[in-house]
């Protein structure tokens, strides 16, 4: 930029500075009020309902944010973006945060949990499998680094079967499972909705387990990777009210989704291309939180963050990560 140029680009801001200053004080105000934009991370997953349907039915808007939506195919995806500076906020299995976590990446703040979906993923078999010990030498189809994978390494491991000795588990993108089960390459597969409700409904294939079978889950309630909700540390640092209220928002259409769940289904049906009552299930099908529960959720001692931390031990017991992360060092509950 020339001496020249720069002259003009200082006084212009100079004058523009003097302008807004001497606008009326319910202009600035007009102004200061405008919605201020967030760009989230999501996908067709239902941990990401209540950010699309907020943004679809106003919620977000009434509480002065414009929300930018991007979709992502994975939760690793959507970490590297967030990690980047694309996104400001996302919601993620938390088995990719955790990953994060365990090589000290400090970028980013774990600050909600969306709900509990232990009975929309699961593992499923062709209809002569009966239990998991009859998967031995067969061959279950998921995707690695997922929720799902998790699952099947820990219905195995419950089963005293070993990876590549008893059973063979191959890496299959979760939209190419329902095909793979149908057309037998596999003969099971571990996967999430909405993959999930297209496979129930095939015939001639039956759910073995479903979260619910998980050995974390009676006692701490917790899933293979719960869904949990993720800011960018700089961001957050810079607009802490912002994320309030983005939190605000968010938990308020998960407050929706568990009282009027009928309320989302048209909305959703646009982003899952579920059939109404598959969709209305889905949602059902889950146990969503409000904001008054985040609390007590994310408590550094409460039932849900040891869990966490058993799965942070696990992943490393399953060779999934290498050092296992003190987890409650990402945990922030200032924002909820």
């Amino acid at each position: 930029m020339s001496t020249l140029n720069r002259r003009n680009f200082v006084k212009s801001m100079t004058i523009g500075a003097g302008l807004l200053a001497a606008l009326p004080l319910s202009s600035r105000l007009a102004l200061a009020q405008q919605n201020q934009t967030v760009n989230y991370g999501g996908s067709q997953w239902l941990g990401h309902y209540p950010a699309y349907v907020g943004m679809q039915n106003g919620t977000f808007e009434t509480n002065k944010i414009k929300l930018g939506w991007e979709s992502f195919g994975t939760s690793s995806g959507r970490m590297s973006a967030l990690m980047a500076g694309n996104i400001d906020i996302a919601g993620t299995g938390v088995v990719s945060a955790i990953a994060l976590m365990a090589r000290n990446v400090e970028r980013f703040y774990l600050i909600g949990v969306p709900e509990n979906f232990g009975r929309v993923e699961g593992l499923f078999t062709q209809e002569d499998v009966n239990s998991v010990n009859d998967l031995r030498g067969k061959t279950i189809g998921t995707t690695f680094a997922s929720s799902s994978h998790m699952l099947v390494l820990d219905l195995l491991a419950q089963n005293n079967l070993k990876v590549d000795t008893d059973v063979n588990v191959v890496n299959v993108p979760a939209p190419e499972l329902p095909a793979a089960l149908q057309s037998k390459q596999i003969d099971a597969c571990a996967t999430w909705t909405p993959y999930f409700n297209q496979i129930s409904n095939m015939p001639g294939i039956k759910l073995l387990a479903d979260d619910t079978e998980f050995s974390l889950y009676k006692e701490f309630g917790v899933t293979p990777g719960p869904d949990v909700l993720v800011v960018s540390k700089s961001f957050a640092d810079k607009n802490p009210d912002l994320v309030k209220a983005f939190a605000v928002a968010y938990f308020e259409t998960c407050a929706l989704l568990g009282s009027e769940p009928e309320k989302a289904v048209d909305i959703l049906t646009e982003l899952t291309q579920l059939s109404a009552d598959e969709q209305l299930q889905t949602i059902k099908d889950a146990d969503w939180y409000d904001l008054a529960t985040q609390k007590s959720m994310l408590e550094k001692d409460s039932k849900f963050i040891e869990g966490l931390q058993k799965l942070a031990d696990m992943l490393v017991e399953f060779g999934q990560i290498d050092k296992s992360p003190e987890v409650a060092r990402w945990v922030k509950a200032d924002f909820v």
